[in-house]
């Protein structure tokens, strides 16, 4: 077998995690065509052929399916070393991932970058809020916020808080309906809520919580749209009081009645936790947690 050297693992691994050459080499910061010399290289000093390359993009042979393994353990053992390395000063130079539910990265750990970004002007974060779960395995992110504990994978999870929600409508909603004075009421009205299959996860389905609300005739991916909706007078929508308390025009209803609560838990991998930047990071999202309080994150 010939010599190949990081760069064709890493390279490989890119390809594997986006698919296709040109996406992975500009998340690399490569051209094209090197990273397609550097794959040819690495499957030349295997002696195998890696992908099958088709016109939708790169597809795994089988021995390229078998390398994976393989290779992450290099790149987890690259990552460990270059961590261990880095003192305490070094190790705030760089950048830190972190993917979140968007309601929580927009509403809660946007507004609170300024403090960490004074504090180490020298690093970079990239904050990643959408509406999915984030592969920590994959690289897709440093630190994931996840609404439920994993529990496969080197994974460290710690619990942040727990969230209240409440159903919400807004006053020109209110003013346009008949009132609303106990649970028999809500099968009357439209409903706003997620598009059933694109549920990242099963925390989503709060609806199922409140056996007398119907199906949502208004269906949307993301919570924060579900909030625009629901704050224009479309319907009745189950939001997170630490949002819906942000918007003068919506009203929560029943209060006293109907309560629910989810979670949030902060999850780094295994390797990443060696890593100053990562674990600085992570302790700074926990931090700015407590200091918010049961107070944000419940109804007062």
């Amino acid at each position: 077998m010939q010599k190949f050297d990081w760069n064709d693992l890493q390279g490989f691994l890119a390809v594997v995690r986006a698919g296709r050459l040109t996406t992975a080499a500009l998340q690399l910061g490569i051209d094209h065509s090197t990273l397609s010399r550097r794959i040819v290289g690495l499957e030349k000093a295997l002696g195998v052929a890696l992908f099958d390359r088709r016109s939708a993009g790169y597809v795994l042979t089988t021995e390229g399916e078998r390398l994976i393994p393989d290779a992450e353990a290099v790149e987890s053992l690259a990552i460990g070393i270059r961590s261990r390395s880095d003192n305490a000063a070094l190790g705030l130079v760089g950048s830190v991932r972190i993917g979140t539910p968007e309601g929580f990265g927009t509403y809660f750990l946007a507004p609170e970058m300024a403090r960490l970004a004074t504090q180490h002007p020298q690093l970079e974060i990239e904050l990643i809020a959408n509406p999915r779960m984030f592969s920590l395995s994959k690289r897709e992110a440093d630190i994931a916020i996840s609404m439920t504990r994993p529990d496969t994978g080197r994974l460290h999870a710690r619990k942040l808080a727990d969230y209240e929600l409440g159903i919400y409508a807004a006053r020109s909603f209110l003013e346009r309906h008949p009132p609303i004075d106990g649970q028999s009421s809500l099968a009357a009205h439209t409903w706003v809520g997620y598009v059933e299959d694109l549920m990242w996860t099963r925390e989503l389905d709060y609806l199922s919580d409140i056996p007398a609300a119907p199906p949502p005739r208004i269906r949307i991916s993301n919570v924060i749209s579900q909030m625009a909706a629901v704050t224009g007078g479309v319907g009745l929508g189950v939001l997170p009081c630490f949002m819906a308390r942000r918007e003068p025009e919506l009203v929560r209803l029943l209060p006293d009645q109907i309560k629910l609560f989810r979670g949030y838990w902060l999850v780094t991998h295994a390797e990443a936790r060696d890593s100053v930047r990562v674990k600085m990071v992570a302790d700074y999202v926990v931090e700015r947690i407590k200091v918010a309080g049961d107070a944000f994150w419940k109804d007062s």
